[in-house]
């Protein structure tokens, strides 16, 4: 069975108001050795790329090039936006494909709020595609529906293929790069960037989270996402000590209906200058 990663907003998400029409409706693209031609849509292109095999798993990924000033959302949007999804049910080999995000940023969505994403240039989300057979010929067949954003969030869908030899290909610099430049999974302490500590404010309505992380840069960002795609949780607020430690706090606000805070597991993603770690939390039961 072919696995589908399937990202939606959360029930607490807001979505930017969406232009009319779809940015990109498009046909299948002929696929070329190593990369798949590129597929414009409003405010940017998008293609295929692969690299070689490691442990039967091909290494791809999904290039995105935005133009000046417009942007793109993460797997969770924040306060507005929508998050890509990817269908690869089309391809063929293929067992699984696990997409990978690259630290994001927050930017302001021109409606008082903050979105977190991805701003001009060129981003490459990792893939890694497990296959039936790794001496297979390979077909990664995607339909993507995301968005991009100017003044306006735009809907945009592509539909992508890209054929791979057996044993894969040669290996790709770019492709390896951007998954190196993957945040780092890290425990709770240790050098920076590090999430130090938490506490929460129970008397609170909601009740509040305060993180502590050591950092290197003022500038230093957190995301939290809940268990769920359900959770919506708000975009921290951050206040630098000057001493190498940023505190980061926010309600638990955005749970779906009937869910609780307790007990819940929380991921973390601390954006600290070119580094970036992802750090699981468990909130207290009671």
């Amino acid at each position: 069975m072919i696995a589908r990663a399937s990202f939606r907003a959360g029930a607490g998400a807001r979505l930017c108001g969406l232009a009319l029409g779809v940015a990109g409706l498009l046909l299948p693209v002929l696929a070329q050795a190593g990369e798949s031609p590129w597929v414009k849509t409003q405010g940017a292109q998008v293609r295929l790329v692969s690299g070689g095999i490691s442990d039967g798993a091909l290494e791809a990924g999904i290039e995105i090039r935005l133009d000046a000033g417009w942007k793109t959302y993460w797997r969770y949007p924040g306060d507005s936006g929508i998050p890509p999804r990817f269908d690869w049910s089309g391809s063929r080999n293929v067992t699984g494909a696990q997409v990978s995000f690259p630290a994001p940023r927050r930017f302001s969505d021109g409606a008082s709020g903050h979105s977190i994403g991805y701003k001009g240039g060129t981003v490459i989300l990792p893939v890694r595609v497990k296959l039936e057979a790794a001496d297979k010929p390979t077909r990664l067949d995607l339909s993507l529906d995301f968005a991009v954003c100017e003044a306006l969030c735009v809907p945009a869908q592509a539909q992508l293929s890209l054929d791979v030899a057996p044993g894969g290909g040669s290996p790709n610099a770019a492709l390896a790069a951007a998954r190196a430049a993957l945040p780092e999974p890290a425990p709770i302490g240790g050098a920076a960037p590090a999430i130090a500590s938490f506490t929460l404010d129970r008397a609170a309505q909601p009740p509040v989270l305060s993180v502590i992380a050591q950092t290197s840069s003022e500038k230093a960002d957190l995301f939290a996402e809940g268990p769920s795609e359900a959770w919506a949780l708000p975009l921290p607020a951050r206040t630098p000590d000057g001493a190498g430690r940023t505190r980061f706090t926010f309600a638990l606000d955005g749970l779906p209906t009937g869910a609780s805070w307790k007990g819940a597991e929380l991921r973390l993603t601390l954006v600290d200058g070119a580094r970036a770690v992802e750090t699981p939390i468990t909130l207290p039961k009671d």
